[in-house]
């Protein structure tokens, strides 16, 4: 167990939260780094004793003062919302203020098939990023989630109303991950790093179909839920018709029983488990 505190930067978006809260349940002495310390979930945080100090991705002058000191960073990246070439910029940012720094173990939250020349931007962004990690000088992991079950989360009205659309067929399993088991995992890692230095570890905990994940669904809202094909072709966003078109050819690759054996010590939520959490009395 590290002696020093440890940092999550971007720490009230959806990853940053869910490894917050696990080191949290570990009694870790937790540092982060937002862009507002005064919005309402920064100041929960403060409240349960996390410091929080305010910078951003892009500023190096405020990642560097966030990391002295500090035992391991946990960071992400994000093409969302400023672009392909702005989130390489924040990875390039985050790996030069840990040099400055000298931090001594760089988790980087990927993405599983980053290394497999998938032909999907967002995908390619995270591999230069990592292709600079590997070549630096700071002591790294990657970790590499899946496709997340609240992903579904953005089709939430359409599931309430009956319909799971996503352009899959019905039988083909799609590796997916509970953001609380990416964040009990990075938890793992930063608090325990030497096992994990230099490695790249992809992450799933499930993988259902789009026919079980509907299943599921119609048994934990207590409405029928079906799933419906969505042609590829109606994916109009170049990046996510990109993914769908990987994820319907050679898709993830995690060797999901191998990866559980190995870490026992993750609950590996399934996709029932998560739905009856997450969607019990039909939201």
């Amino acid at each position: 167990m590290v002696d020093a505190p440890v940092l999550v930067l971007a720490a009230t978006g959806g990853q940053g939260r869910a490894v917050t809260d696990a080191l949290l349940g570990r009694g870790a002495r937790i540092r982060v780094m937002v862009r507002d310390p005064d919005r309402g979930a920064a100041r929960e945080l403060a409240g349960r004793g996390v410091e929080v100090v305010a910078g951003s991705l892009s500023d190096e002058g405020s990642l560097v003062t966030a990391m002295r000191g500090v035992a391991s960073v946990f960071a992400f990246t994000t093409p969302f919302e400023a672009g392909l070439e702005a989130e390489v910029g924040q990875g390039r940012a985050i790996l030069s203020s840990a040099t400055r720094a000298r931090i001594a173990h760089l988790v980087f939250s990927s993405v599983a098939g980053a290394d497999q020349d998938s032909g999907v931007p967002h995908f390619e962004s995270k591999a230069r990023i990592e292709a600079d990690l590997a070549s630096g000088d700071v002591p790294y992991t990657i970790l590499g989630p899946t496709y997340f079950f609240d992903n579904a989360l953005g089709g939430q009205e359409r599931i309430l109303h009956g319909t799971l659309d996503l352009p899959l067929p019905p039988d083909r399993p799609l590796q997916q991950l509970a953001r609380t088991d990416l964040g009990a995992f990075a938890a793992e890692v930063m608090l325990d790093p030497a096992p994990y230095v230099g490695r790249r570890i992809e992450l799933a905990g499930d993988a259902p179909t789009p026919e079980h994940m509907a299943a599921s669904l119609s048994k934990s809202s207590g409405r029928e839920v079906r799933h419906v094909q969505m042609p590829l072709a109606a994916v109009g966003n170049p990046d996510m018709h990109a993914m769908w078109a990987f994820l319907n050819g050679p898709g993830y690759r995690v060797d999901i029983p191998a990866l559980h054996e190995a870490h026992p010590e993750i609950p590996w939520t399934s996709f029932a488990d998560w739905a009856d959490h997450t969607w019990a009395g039909g939201r």
